[in-house]
């Protein structure tokens, strides 16, 4: 399930055109950079992936989700915009999940969808610490209450509108129309999900545990049967290693990240700092791990998958799962889509897992 945060923000593909599947690309702002997807229908019906391209964010653009200076995230957007080569002027955008607050909430059922949107707001009050004027609301019918049939369960969305009415207007000065705002990890599940789906037996009864590691925090979701049973984050994330090279090396943090990532430091460096991290992110996975059993009524994990800018360091996979003696596996959302010219399949193969989200977002083109 997807939330557009949009039925009460105003614009929304389906209103606006009148039409599904418009052209609509994928945005995802993290801390440190600006990630594109584009997708588009393939033969049989398959996605095809048309186009995805990165740009990095100034320090400070960002920070804890919020829009610090405008401009810079402005200007990546365009850069992201013009590597990519994509015309499309339509944009779904995330929110982190720390800025929205979800609720699930049990409703009247038989009820038209204005008067669920009256109950909605009713209902709201009593689980927004905010006062109602200072937040954009949404929801999304579920389905029938799992101990009241004649009831409808519904999932409600709220976030602060000016958290929501900065990316419309990042989205804007970059020349883009925000059509579609949606939750990050309900983006990466929708992702996810169709990983799942193409398993053995499509997935049914498996416990996977999902960790996107950034650059600084690691967001964990334990899925069971396209259902979200756990969520938690971790202040860990791929800047550790950063600045523990900026102290080792005297290079800036810019220089740091950039010879981290195309593996070009000094002999000792996998020794020194590279595998103590490992090491550091296997435990924190682990923690998450018997925490996640310690407060659920669950005590198994099947599978876990590895996302995120930070999920692609040389070892990990292997530190991962030799610690938790669970089978491990780097995601590629973009498995089992059909590529157009414009994709380089080797270089996708090394960053596909950093584009979770962003094809998560990519993918809201078909939900309209």
């Amino acid at each position: 399930m997807a939330l557009d945060l949009g039925t009460l923000w105003g614009d929304f593909i389906a209103s606006v055109t009148g039409k599904k599947n418009t052209p609509l690309i994928g945005i995802d702002i993290s801390s440190t950079s600006v990630k594109l997807v584009e997708l588009s229908e393939g033969a049989n019906k398959e996605l095809r992936l048309e186009r995805y391209a990165s740009e990095p964010l100034p320090r400070g653009a960002m920070s804890d989700g919020n829009i610090e200076n405008m401009e810079q995230v402005a200007e990546s957007i365009r850069r992201v915009l013009s590597k990519s080569g994509t015309k499309v002027k339509k944009v779904s955008l995330g929110m982190p999940p720390s800025a929205v607050i979800t609720k699930k909430i049990v409703l009247s059922g038989g009820s038209t969808e204005e008067s669920l949107e009256l109950q909605v707001e009713s209902e709201a009050s009593q689980y927004i610490p905010f006062a109602l004027d200072e937040v954009r609301l949404d929801f999304c019918v579920i389905g029938p209450a799992p101990n009241s049939p004649e009831d409808v369960e519904v999932m409600l969305a709220a976030s602060r509108k000016e958290k929501i009415e900065d990316r419309i207007a990042v989205a804007e000065l970059a020349g883009l129309k925000a059509t579609v705002m949606d939750i990050e990890s309900y983006a990466a599940r929708a992702a996810i999900s169709r990983i799942i789906e193409q398993s053995e037996n499509g997935g049914k009864d498996k416990i996977i545990a999902l960790f996107q590691i950034g650059a600084k925090m690691t967001h964990i979701s334990v899925i069971l049967n396209d259902q979200t049973v756990y969520e938690r984050e971790q202040a860990f994330g791929g800047n550790q290693l950063t600045q523990e090279i900026v102290r080792s090396y005297g290079l800036s943090f810019e220089e740091a990240e950039l010879k981290k990532k195309s593996d070009e430091l000094p002999e000792g460096y996998e020794e020194d700092l590279l595998n103590p991290f490992l090491e550091n992110a296997a435990l924190e996975v682990t923690r998450a791990i018997q925490f996640f059993f310690t407060s659920t009524p669950y005590t198994r994990i099947d599978q876990i998958y590895l996302a995120g800018g930070s999920s692609v360091l040389s070892g990990l996979l292997d530190v991962v799962a030799n610690r938790t003696k669970i089978s491990t596996a780097l995601i590629s959302p973009f498995k089992g889509m059909e590529l157009s010219p414009n994709v380089k399949e080797k270089q996708l193969r090394n960053e596909a897992p950093s584009y979770l989200v962003a094809c998560g977002l990519a993918m809201r083109r078909f939900d309209q």
